[in-house]
């Protein structure tokens, strides 16, 4: 498809000379001779780029850049103008205009002009496709258990205020999710929204990712680049996974709460950024602290408004919407349209414990609905037996004479004694298994008294 370039200019031979020439070029040129059709021009045909003189009959170029923000299409602005009128085309480009050339016209550097801005307006149509993406991805929090009205609830009264938040839950429970609605439902909801992962990132590269870096600051360097921080101004910044933030990198972020001020790496230049912070861990901060991971004063700081996202498994009366919710978002990746559960393969799910929880319920339906040949998911195609834990290993009978913490200890013991069985007794392996640092599996093993050696027969 060519693409659309309206040409707005009350010389008629200035009009027929871009004209002829951009034709020629492979564009679909439209043209008007005064501001008033080209509102009408670009409201109906929306072109991409306009070549528009600020001189004209009865709507000036000025007023109908002015204009343009209230129409449905934003094109990008190219003004023409002569010599003598450059400042009135600076005002131009305060006003949304990208560029202008001047007259009379040098062909190649047109040419070049038009690339660019067609290249720019291609650029953002990307964006905005991708950011639709994002949209649909993150578009609403599903679930009308009490649950989750309860955390939808104090989330609303958290997105009003100005304060940190800190989503606690488990992994795959929705925590970017809930803080991508927080942002979108305060004031700084029109602002940018920032993510930074603080497991995903050594501490060198972190530091980076969140502050920028001067020009020279270390090898490789070689020009001055914000950070996410800087891009953020206005808006909210999201740290991920707090709870694996380096300790030693865990004091700059303390003064940046506490003052709202960095430097960039490299540079002595103090800079202020006005943002708010939501973080999120699947991590026990408590825990961290008494392990010398976590520190206490940052906990405090971000503590202000804490937010606990439910498992799955505690809310099992929104799994029926949740799956119709991925199911709808996932139906181009399927052949047959959007899929269905039936009452058996809702009642399957509905037994299985969902460990992954939301985000393993999305892998499970987008293989099912792949798997699956007709309108409704198959129960086999879920493959759910295959990853169900065992219920036989746990305890079928609650004995009075003991409290719940008594019996969980107990339980974690058994636990831990059968990722050790599982793993030859191998503390690295066994550790890794249940996804704990080796350091904190080892003083586990100290606490609950847990033999380091296989008993013997």
């Amino acid at each position: 498809m060519k693409q659309k370039i309206l040409i707005v200019d009350d010389d008629f031979d200035i009009v027929k000379s871009l004209e002829s020439r951009l034709q020629w070029l492979g564009y679909q040129i439209f043209t008007a001779q005064d501001g008033l059709p080209a509102l009408g021009i670009i409201n109906k045909e929306k072109p991409a780029l306009v070549l528009l003189d600020l001189e004209l009959p009865t709507l000036s170029g000025l007023e109908l850049l002015k204009r343009l923000p209230q129409l449905s299409h934003m094109p990008i602005v190219i003004i023409m103008t002569a010599f003598g009128s450059i400042e009135r085309a600076v005002e131009a480009m305060k006003l949304g205009a990208l560029d202008f050339i001047i007259k009379p016209f040098d062909q190649g550097y047109l040419k070049v002009q038009i690339k660019k801005a067609l290249d720019q307006d291609a650029l953002r149509h990307k964006g905005q496709c991708v950011q639709s993406q994002i949209d649909e991805r993150y578009a609403a929090i599903v679930g009308e258990s009490q649950e989750m009205q309860t955390v939808l609830k104090t989330a609303r009264q958290a997105a009003n205020t100005d304060v940190s938040v800190l989503l606690m839950g488990e992994t795959g429970t929705g925590k970017e999710l809930l803080a991508r609605s927080i942002h979108r439902w305060s004031p700084r909801g029109h602002k940018p929204f920032m993510v930074i992962n603080c497991a995903a990132l050594p501490e060198s590269l972190l530091e980076n990712e969140l502050f920028g870096h001067e020009r020279g600051a270390y090898t490789g360097a070689t020009e001055r680049q914000a950070g996410k921080l800087e891009a953020a101004d206005g808006g909210t910044v999201f740290l991920d996974e707090i709870g694996d933030m380096p300790i030693t990198f865990q004091c700059r972020l303390l003064r940046l709460l506490q003052d709202k001020e960095f430097h960039r790496i490299g540079g002595t230049q103090s800079l202020q950024v006005d943002v708010r912070f939501i973080a999120a861990t699947n991590k026990n901060l408590s825990q961290g602290i008494g392990d010398g991971t976590f520190r206490q004063d940052l906990f405090f700081r971000l503590n202000v408004f804490p937010i606990t996202l439910p498992p799955l498994r505690a809310r099992m009366t929104d799994l029926a919407e949740l799956a119709a919710s991925v199911l709808n978002r996932e139906r181009n990746r399927t052949t047959n349209g959007v899929k269905r559960l039936g009452e058996n393969t809702l009642n399957l799910m509905k037994q299985y414990h969902w460990p992954g929880n939301i985000r393993e319920l999305e892998n499970v339906l987008i293989r099912a609905s792949i798997l699956s040949q007709g309108q409704e998911i198959d129960p086999t195609a879920l493959c759910l037996e295959k990853t169900t834990p065992s219920l036989a290993k746990l305890p079928t009978q609650i004995s009075t004479n003991e409290s719940y913490h008594e019996h969980m200890e107990t339980f974690s013991k058994e636990v831990i004694i059968d990722a050790l069985r599982k793993t030859d007794w191998n503390q690295t392996k066994a550790a890794a298994y249940l996804k704990l640092q080796r350091t904190y599996f080892t003083k586990l093993l100290k606490q609950k008294h847990i033999p380091t050696k296989p008993p013997q027969a």
